[in-house]
């Protein structure tokens, strides 16, 4: 399966569009420079249910998993997320600073939302990502880095690079070879 997508005035076309209500401006005069690969599945280990979806919408169902009851209160997004079959859904305007990075710092600057576009992969640490994520996810980062230049190959980090200590996602099982070999970059 081979999409190709591109992106106007923050709008990925390709990309089912479901909008978060987590998201606000990014700060006056920023400039987009930063891509965040994470993982997520809920409830954790197991993929597709539309649970993510609803959890970027407020609207997760606390009474269907344990899991659900502790995260009940979180209010998070993400710009985009790539499921396990390569579909992709876009939850926030990549001009719109979505709620993905946390407390976070990169290349000396804190408060990693206000310059950066998030990308979630349906996924685990312990788990390998699928071949058509790894298709989709380079062909997107392709299309932001046109839309977005100031988003180079080395502005590009996981989860864990922006926040140490304190999260690990995409986890070891993301190939960061494979997926940098995808988007034309050569080590």
């Amino acid at each position: 399966m081979k999409q190709k997508f591109s992106i106007d005035s923050g709008v990925v076309s390709g990309a089912l569009q479901v909008p978060s209500p987590n998201f606000n401006d990014r700060p006056e005069n920023e400039t987009v420079s930063l891509l965040v690969l994470h993982n997520i599945s809920l409830p954790p280990g197991q993929f597709g249910g539309g649970y993510v979806e609803r959890f970027f919408q407020n609207q997760l169902p606390v009474d269907e998993h344990p899991y659900f009851a502790e995260i009940k209160d979180l209010q998070v997004s993400a710009h985009l997320l790539i499921a396990r079959d390569g579909v992709v859904t876009q939850f926030v305007n990549l001009n719109a600073r979505a709620w993905h990075a946390g407390l976070s710092q990169f290349d000396g600057r804190d408060q990693c939302n206000d310059f950066s576009i998030g990308i979630e992969l349906e996924g685990t640490d312990d788990q390998p990502f699928t071949d058509t994520q790894y298709v989709v996810l380079a062909e997107l980062t392709q299309a932001i880095q046109l839309a977005y230049p100031e988003i180079k190959s080395d502005r590009i980090a996981g989860h864990s690079d922006i926040a140490p200590g304190r999260k690990t996602d995409p986890g070891p099982c993301f190939d960061w070879l494979r997926f940098r070999e995808g988007i034309g970059q050569q080590q």
